[in-house]
Parts: structure tokens; C-alpha cells; sequence
């Protein structure tokens, strides 16, 4: 058996630093993906349990202060202070609901009449005048007829979608009364779990990771409720119909960064146009863009600031691979949980990389104190 000589070198000497260094950073990025594709598959297939458990986690980080504010300051019970804050949600979302709802039923024949008006007169403009609506009514009816079972499969299938819907919201209600008045606990818990040493960085990396989460929930949230606000006035002093329903409607899209501030802005522009004709959308137009750049140059450097922020080819990315995996709920849930993971990251640099070795007391409890965050 051949003895190797002493001047020999293993093969990782024989290769130069920079490639060494690249190949340790190859080894790590697979690692990595293949830990965060095995979690994003375990989490689309059990979604039916993982769903209410994320939505349950973003409503802890936005109303952990009013649930703060009545057990320090009002001295109210924890599980009392959960219950009224877990109202509070039912409250905000069902007025949200009935604003919409309302503007839709008090508004919706006069919008659709527009509608048919302005179908008129374009057909009219492009010589297509004895192309009326009825006609079209007409054939529609008779589709109807012939796709009679398919629709009422629809029917069906919308009333199955509703009904899990609902489950999921109650679930999710249930297990944010539980996460905001066990939240203690389940920090204990967690560093209970925590294997060998590792309980401080696991700690600390649950609370960058919660810090995140709750700077984007609050931070959006304001920021919604300036651009609903803004928006909806314009609209009522432009007399468009539905203002309120369609105020509501941009305070719920300004939880999809872009897309939905894009989407609650092109209905507005839309119904401005089947309403009230083409100027008046001009300046909803005008309104809705006046108000992005508000956002864009104003409210977000000042609001998010101390959150984790993303660049928005990021978050266009985040939200595209969502809507893949999981639709509008995707689309959600998909910004905020990468915030975490960019808290995750900052954490695990601040410790081990360039960014120097902070203690585990002192990430632990910056920013926030013990019974702020879960």
C-alpha cells in the first residue's frame, strides 16, 4: 500500500483561497434551499393547519400593543384583555365588510347602468350602434342554459370555498387569543426545545424574527390608513359613488405592497369612468397617484423606517411566488414572512458575521421589552 509522502497536501490546499471560499458558500446556499424547500412543501401541504397559524401570528404582531396597553396600563386580565382585543379584529373586519358590502348593494345598479351607458356609446363610436345589450343579455341567457350544471358546480364549489373560509378565519381567531395571552409561555417553551446551548440564539432569533413581522403589520397599517383616508376623501369631493367602499377596499390592498394599492386604485379609476366619464377618472387618476408618491417619498422612509426593509424588486418576487403557492392568501402572507426571515438573517449576521458578535441578553431585549413580544 503506497505511503504517502510527507510533502503531501490534501486536496482542498491544492485549490486557491477565493475558490475554497466560493465552494464553502456553494455547499451552504444548497443546504439552505433544500431546508427552505423541504419547509415551503411541508407548509403548501399542510396549509389547511399552517394558514390559520400565519394569519393568527400576524394579528398577535399587530394588536400586541392594545393588548399591552389594557393589561399594563387598565390592569384588566390577561385572558379578558385577549378576548376584548380578539373583538377588536372582529369588529374592524366586520365593519370593513358592511362598508364594502353597502357600497356595493347602495351603488352597485347605478354603477352597472353606467356601465351599459358607456357600452353604448362605444359601440356606437366604433359603428357597431345595432349591437345592443339585450342582445348580448340575450345570448348570455342562452349559455346559461346550456352550462346550466356547470355553473351550479360552481355554486357549489363557491359555497365549499366560503365554508373553509370561515373555519379558517375562526381558527385563526381562537389561536390568537391563545398566542397573545400565553406568549410568555410559549417563549419558555421554545427555549425548553431548544437543543444544547442554543437556546439564547433560538430566543433572539424569535424575536428579531417577531420584531420584523410586527414593524411591517404596524407600519402597513398606518400607512394604509393614511392612503384610505386621503382616497376616499378625493372621491367624495370628485362625487363618486361607493367612496367609502372603495376607501375600505384600498385600506385592505395596502396589505399587498404594489399589487394592491395598484388593483384598489385601477376599480376606483374604473367606476370614476362608468360614473361619472372620462374627466373625473382623469383626476381619481391624478387623487390615487398624487397619493402613492405621498407614500412612496413620504410615508414610507418615515413610518417603516425601523422596520426590515426590502427593495422592491424583493418584494415583487416575494409576492409573484406567493400567488404560486398559495393565491391571494399567498400574496399575504408572503411579504411579512420574509421580513422575518431578513430579521432571521440580520440576527444571525450580527452574531457570527462582519457585524460583530452581540451578546444574547442584549439582542433579547433590544428594541422591545419581555412582555411586548411573545
Amino acid at each position: 500500500m503506497p505511503v504517502p509522502s510527507p510533502s503531501a497536501k490534501p486536496l482542498a490546499d491544492l485549490l486557491p483561497e477565493p475558490l475554497r471560499r466560493l465552494g464553502a458558500w456553494c455547499v451552504l446556499l444548497l443546504l439552505v434551499a433544500g431546508v427552505a424547500g423541504v419547509a415551503i412543501w411541508l407548509c403548501v401541504e399542510l396549509k389547511t393547519a399552517v394558514t390559520p397559524i400565519l394569519l393568527a401570528v400576524l394579528g398577535t404582531a399587530l394588536l400586541r400593543p392594545l393588548y399591552s396597553l389594557l393589561v399594563g396600563r387598565g390592569h384588566v386580565q390577561r385572558s379578558l384583555a385577549a378576548g376584548i382585543t380578539c373583538a377588536a379584529v372582529v369588529a374592524a373586519v366586520g365593519g370593513a365588510g358592511y362598508i364594502v358590502t353597502s357600497a356595493i348593494v347602495d351603488n352597485g345598479q347605478q354603477i352597472l347602468d353606467s356601465i351599459r351607458s358607456a357600452f353604448e356609446d362605444a359601440a356606437s363610436w366604433v359603428g357597431a350602434k345595432n349591437t345592443s345589450l339585450d342582445d348580448i343579455t340575450h345570448n348570455a341567457r342562452q349559455l346559461l342554459d346550456k352550462f346550466g350544471g356547470t355553473a351550479a358546480t360552481g355554486v357549489i364549489n363557491g359555497l365549499s370555498v366560503v365554508g373553509s373560509f370561515v373555519a379558517t378565519a375562526v381558527l385563526a381567531l381562537l389561536l390568537m387569543f391563545f398566542f397573545l395571552r400565553d406568549a410568555g409561555r410559549a417563549l419558555r417553551g421554545l427555549r425548553e426545545l431548544s437543543p444544547g446551548d442554543s437556546s439564547d440564539l433560538v430566543e433572539a432569533m424569535a424575536r428579531r424574527a417577531y420584531q420584523a413581522v410586527a414593524g411591517f403589520m404596524h407600519g402597513t397599517t398606518i400607512i394604509a390608513l393614511i392612503d384610505a383616508t386621503f382616497i376616499t376623501v378625493g372621491l367624495l369631493v370628485l362625487g363618486v359613488p361607493g367612496a367609502l367602499g372603495l376607501g375600505a377596499l384600498v385600506f385592505l390592498g395596502a396589505y399587498i405592497p404594489y399589487l394592491g394599492a395598484f388593483i384598489s386604485g385601477a376599480v376606483a379609476i374604473l367606476v370614476a369612468l362608468a360614473d361619472r366619464g372620462f374627466v373625473i377618472a382623469l383626476w381619481v387618476l391624478g387623487v390615487v397617484l398624487a397619493v402613492q408618491v405621498l407614500e412612496g417619498h413620504l410615508l414610507q422612509p418615515i413610518v417603516q423606517s425601523r422596520t426590515v426593509q426590502m427593495h422592491p424588486a424583493v418584494v415583487m418576487v416575494t409576492i409573484t411566488a406567493g400567488a404560486s403557492l398559495a393565491g391571494i392568501l399567498g400574496m399575504l402572507l408572503a411579504v411579512p414572512l420574509t421580513a422575518a426571515a431578513f430579521g432571521i438573517f440580520r440576527e444571525l449576521r450580527q452574531r457570527y458575521g462582519d457585524g460583530g458578535g452581540a451578546s444574547a441578553g442584549e439582542a433579547g431585549a433590544k428594541g422591545t421589552g419581555a412582555g411586548d413580544t411573545p
